[in-house]
């Protein structure tokens, strides 16, 4: 072997050995990970997160799965990656979640004030089918307006409670016996007027 040669593979095989010892020597990222479970820990305890942000929350859980499988398999930039992916969908599904509760408040409220409204003109119906001595069974609409007057209260206590989705669905069953009411008295007052 030539002489000038000698130091070079000396130096090659002493960084091919530094390499090795670093490598078997490298530590999983902790503090990242800690933080990466801690990020989801606050987004599943998010109830806004858990309602409105659960594509962000789902790819979280599987980025922390990822982030526990390479750091197993210490391959740890890989799980420090994963990690910064859990922080970074965890952090996603929080705004997504206070976005979708933001959405959801005006849904609740814009169908409330529709259903109040509806609630008032159905009330002047019934009065002016009643003064029009149209053949209805007063007693059966009564309980179907009660019915829907206690839905918009429920949902107007839905709606203070944050509860956005319980008011939208009890706004949407209020507007829905309305309209039936609504509808029998027309149908009625119809077949009334058509026999005079």
């Amino acid at each position: 072997m030539n002489s000038n040669r000698k130091p070079f593979v000396y130096m090659c095989l002493i960084v091919l050995a530094l390499t090795v010892v670093m490598s078997g020597c490298a530590k999983p990222p902790t503090a990242e990970m800690n933080a990466a479970q801690e990020a989801l820990t606050r987004a599943q305890n998010d109830p806004d997160a858990v309602a409105y942000g659960s594509p962000s929350l789902i790819r979280a859980r599987d980025a922390l799965a990822t982030m526990q499988n390479q750091a197993a398999l210490k391959k740890y930039d890989l799980a420090k990656a994963a990690a910064q992916d859990v922080i970074n969908a965890s952090e996603k599904a929080i705004a997504d979640g206070k976005t979708g509760a933001v959405r959801a408040r005006d849904e609740a409220t814009n169908l409330l004030n529709g259903v109040q409204t509806q609630l008032g003109d159905t009330q002047k119906n019934i009065e002016s089918a009643r003064s029009r001595n149209v053949r209805v069974d007063f007693n059966a609409i009564n309980g179907d307006f009660n019915s829907a007057k206690t839905q918009v209260d429920d949902a107007q206590k839905d709606l203070s409670n944050a509860n956005y989705q319980g008011s939208i669905q009890k706004s949407q069953s209020a507007r829905a016996i309305l309209g039936s009411i609504d509808n029998r008295l027309t149908q009625t007052s119809i077949a009334t007027s058509r026999k005079k």
